[in-house]
């Protein structure tokens, strides 16, 4: 191996400085440092062999110049906590009704969202127009991540029934033409890269049914409404 020492090396006049033969490898030796002042153009830059790529020292700034596009294909960690990685929701905007005495899928209120990370936390909302078909009603509502309850309570139970939120009516009024709202909202961990479905569930009393979307007796005049409800599901990056 020769040694070719020399302060400076440019190309010809009208060319381009060229080091190297395709299938040859540049070295730059430990201990060694190459400084370039202005710009590197390559398709791919890759760490040596059982170490990390550092890019940059501390306190360097590396700038994105407007018109350009990071992609990620990977997992993107380090970058600090409270990042919203993504938002997934649902509409629901036709109607629902249910008189089962027990916990029941509200058709159509539910999401499917995949995290990027193990780490990451899932913000589940969801806001919920509903009715029922008597002046006085008694029902709950509940939030799930697959077949799991999240959100509920679990303090002195006894019979009490564990929910999310209250679907509670009390008018005294013996009509269904009145319409109510109710949300739920939690932070989840569910600590997993899998799709997860998020689904909200309601249960009411034998005696009355629970309707979702409209007013209990849904007549078809200027002072009835038709209504929408949600749920949202957002990751936040650890």
């Amino acid at each position: 191996m020769s040694t070719l020492n020399v302060d400076k090396v440019d190309p010809s006049t009208g060319t381009d400085l060229e080091l190297g033969t395709s299938g040859d490898t540049i070295t730059v030796p430990t201990g060694a440092g190459l400084t370039v002042v202005d710009e590197v153009k390559t398709n791919k830059i890759s760490p040596a062999t059982g170490v990390a790529f550092a890019l940059g020292d501390s306190g360097d700034t590396f700038t994105v110049p407007s018109g350009a596009t990071i992609v990620n294909s990977g997992t993107a960690t380090g970058f600090g906590g409270g990042k919203l990685g993504q938002v997934v929701s649902t509409t629901l905007t036709t109607t629902f009704s249910t008189s089962a005495s027990s916990f029941t899928d509200i058709t159509g209120l539910s999401l499917s969202i995949t995290p990027v990370a193990v780490s990451s936390k899932i913000w589940v909302c969801t806001y919920l127009s509903w009715s029922e078909d008597d002046g006085n009603f008694f029902g709950w509502g509940r939030m799930m991540r697959d077949s799991t309850p999240i959100a509920i309570g679990t303090g002195s139970m006894g019979s009490r029934i564990p929910c999310s939120f209250p679907l509670t009516a009390s008018f005294n009024i013996g009509t269904g033409d009145h319409s109510l709202v109710a949300s739920g909202q939690v932070l989840d961990s569910p600590s997993s890269t899998s799709a997860i479905t998020y689904k909200v569930q309601g249960y009411g009393t034998s005696s009355y049914v629970l309707f979702i979307n409209r007013t209990g007796d849904d007549d078809d005049n200027a002072s009835t409404g038709r209504y929408a409800s949600t749920i949202t599901a957002m990751e936040i990056l650890a």
